[in-house]
């Protein structure tokens, strides 16, 4: 039999002189979609996964009244009870797994082991219900993890417009508080974009300092 030089051919680890280098693998990078309970995490996550997002969507009862209000103007029946996951691939060098976690405060304790390792969050905000999503700004603060506040913009609309949200919610200066819909992919890759541009800057910050 003939021996076929093949750029391609490879043998063991050897690869033959002139063979293209294989590809890098992309940088994968944890963010995480965080807020109250029906703020749009579930859909956020949904919107954006370049995969069948995973969801632990339990479907609501009439035990949960007057403990898990979704608010008025909602169709909403199921809850995330441990977490949503979704993947998004930015380019050939980063990709992006995307963790959603649960609203409820009686699930908060999910939080530490959902978080750790995310290089940045986006908080996820109703306008209806601001004080819905304190906990989720008062835990990035305490934890030093960057982080976007993102008011869902349910139908198009905001109850209150963005400085009045910051003002509520009296975040930092150095914190982005923008608009997005949690149901569009574009809107929710700007988002995602805001905080992968925070965790970028605490980055640099951290190598000159």
């Amino acid at each position: 039999m003939d021996f076929d030089p093949s750029a391609n051919r490879v043998v063991g680890t050897a690869r033959i002189p002139g063979a293209p280098a294989p590809k890098k693998a992309p940088v994968p990078v944890k963010i995480i979609v965080a807020g109250g309970f029906g703020v749009g995490k579930t859909t956020t996550v949904g919107a954006i996964s370049e995969i069948s997002p995973l969801t632990t969507e339990a479907e609501m009862t009439s035990e949960s009244v007057g403990i898990d209000d979704p608010g008025q103007a909602t169709m909403k029946t199921g809850t995330t009870v441990a977490m949503d996951f979704g993947v998004l691939t930015i380019d050939q060098t980063l990709k992006l797994y995307i963790f959603g976690t649960p609203g409820q405060t009686r699930f908060a304790f999910m939080w530490d082991d959902l978080v750790r390792g995310a290089l940045g969050a986006l908080v996820v905000v109703d306008t209806n219900r601001i004080d819905d999503c304190y906990p989720a700004v008062d835990y990035f603060e305490r934890a030093g993890l960057p982080f976007v506040v993102g008011i869902n913009t349910f139908n198009g609309q905001m109850g209150y417009s963005v400085d009045e949200v910051r003002w509520a919610l009296a975040v930092r200066e150095d914190v982005p508080v923008i608009s997005f819909d949690a149901r569009f992919r574009a809107s929710v890759r700007d988002a995602l974009l805001v905080v992968l541009d925070q965790a970028l800057d605490k980055a640099i910050r951290m190598k000159t300092s």
